[in-house]
């Protein structure tokens, strides 16, 4: 198996130990399943985020400790800080999920998500 970086990041927060935590490792291409959610139980985090580059944009997992879930707002967060700060990615981000296209936006030192329409839409009513 390569060698792996991982880093966590506390979302929703400005110092350690606060927020909201979340595992990332951006990879080259995808683990297997089971060796990313091997990873995550051993986290033990709420979630653990997997990014691998994708041409312009980047795909992205998450997974709890006992199974991938289909979106998570604070990992997201997490991974787009990650890129932004241990990658040096400029300008706006777009992940390809399984909800479908999440754009994050660096904003000074606060980040902008914009969310598929059927969050927006479940949000209002």
């Amino acid at each position: 198996m390569p060698t792996l970086t991982m880093y966590q990041v506390d979302a929703f927060a400005d110092r350690i130990f606060q927020g909201n935590p979340a595992a990332v490792l951006i990879l080259e291409d995808w683990l297997p399943e089971a060796v990313m959610q091997a990873i995550a139980n051993e986290n033990n985090l709420a979630e653990t985020a997997f990014a691998r580059p994708n041409g312009k944009r980047w795909d992205l997992r998450w997974f709890t400790p006992i199974h991938e879930a289909e979106f998570c707002g604070h990992a997201t967060l997490a991974t787009a800080h990650v890129l932004a700060e241990a990658y040096r990615v400029q300008g706006d981000m777009a992940f390809a999920t399984r909800v479908g296209e999440i754009r994050a936006a660096r904003r000074q030192e606060a980040y902008q998500l914009d969310l598929p329409g059927l969050f927006t839409r479940a949000c209002r009513g």
